[in-house]
């Protein structure tokens, strides 16, 4: 059974109160976007993303430089927008089932994906829902201060994102009653009985305004995990130097199994300590002849293709080279940029400091070069 995915990021979020829309609100350096569509990656089964978008925020969204992402401008309203991708994809071959997804809603789970998807085997739409749990009360005359007190709570629950329907059907009843849709798609359904609501989270909860997404942010912080690198290369004649994935002029280089670059390794090592996933020594072992003079850049692209992967991503990496000769001064910028665009992450994010150790040592006799690194991840699950 395959899916299409629907993220709905069109909305004007007038009532976050920021210049910057909710969808680009970014945590560890990721937009809401990006983390509903890195979660969404996870799954196998979500053929084609749809992302739509305000077309106010057209360069914000190129700014992002989506791949395998379909890009559709949306309407004045949810319906509309909504309906704008379910027109794409009906006339599109390749899934007959669409998920629907509020992209404020970036917290939900691999488990509860897991569980629409699996619970569409037998249901026409399936809906996450959670119970109301705070007392209700509702308003009478606002004039008089009047409200009936002790409202029922036991037919009423709360919906949540994401949703997941037949394509086809979803289709026709948002062409045929636009005008019955209120608030979301299972509003087009008058027969419940055709809908399968299952248990959604306390967490998947809709951010709104700045206090839901300090909450947000309050979670991931406590899915922070950090990594210490380290690596150490003699320097010797005939070698190539290179430093962050750079090529140094020098007329002395490092030994090493692969092209011996320092800063790169201890990077590698960081990011793999940070998400608990052993080091570089077990992962590219210098006894495997295909990694002889092979470059870090490339390790390091696969290390962060993997931790990607299983939904790791950088909050910000902090570098020491230590080194007598050469100064880094003039390169930190490079090699900041540099560092980023292998890690797929801002230049912001990165840090690096260049250190000497007073002419003491085989680093201080310019026969050595090392660095050091700590880097912080956040898992998005």
């Amino acid at each position: 059974m395959s899916f299409s995915l629907i993220i709905l990021a069109g909305g004007y979020s007038s009532r976050f109160r920021s210049n910057i829309g909710k969808p680009y609100q970014k945590i560890a350096g990721k937009s809401l976007i990006e983390i509903n569509i890195a979660k969404a990656r996870k799954f196998k089964q979500i053929k084609k993303i749809i992302l739509v978008y305000n077309k106010k925020d057209l360069k914000r969204v190129k700014s992002l430089k989506l791949t395998n992402v379909k890009m559709i401008v949306g309407g004045k309203t949810r319906q509309q927008s909504t309906f704008n991708a379910l027109k794409h994809l009906n006339n599109q071959k390749g899934t007959s089932k669409v998920l629907i997804h509020d992209v404020a809603r970036p917290n939900f789970s691999e488990k509860l994906m897991s569980s629409i998807m699996r619970n569409m085997l037998n249901a026409r739409a399936v809906i996450p829902k959670i119970e109301i749990q705070d007392a209700i009360k509702q308003i009478i005359d606002s004039s008089k201060e009047e409200y009936l007190v002790g409202k029922n709570r036991d037919n009423l629950f709360l919906t949540q994102t994401p949703q997941a329907f037949n394509l086809k059907e979803i289709y026709r009843l948002h062409k045929t009653n636009p005008g019955k849709y209120k608030d979301d798609d299972i509003s087009l359904y008058m027969d419940l009985n055709k809908v399968k609501f299952i248990q959604g989270e306390k967490n998947n909860f809709k951010i709104t305004d700045r206090s839901d997404f300090e909450n947000l942010k309050n979670i991931y912080k406590s899915k922070q995990s950090v990594g210490i690198g380290f690596d150490v290369h003699r320097l010797v004649p005939k070698r190539k130097l290179y430093l962050a994935g750079l090529k140094i002029k020098s007329k002395i280089g490092t030994l090493g199994h692969s092209d011996g670059d320092p800063v790169l390794h201890s990077v590698t090592d960081a990011i793999l300590g940070a998400c608990k996933m052993g080091d570089i020594g077990q992962m590219f072992s210098d006894k495997n002849k295909k990694f002889k003079n092979i470059r870090s850049t490339f390790l390091l692209k696969q290390v962060i293709k993997q931790t990607k992967a299983r939904g790791y991503f950088i909050n910000n990496i902090d570098i020491n080279i230590i080194t007598q000769t050469p100064k880094i001064k003039n390169l930190k910028i490079k090699m900041i940029n540099n560092i980023a665009e292998l890690c797929e992450i801002s230049s912001n994010q990165i840090n690096i400091k260049g250190k000497t150790t007073e002419k003491l040592g085989l680093i201080g006799k310019e026969k050595a070069i090392a660095s050091e690194v700590i880097c912080s991840v956040i898992k998005y699950d």
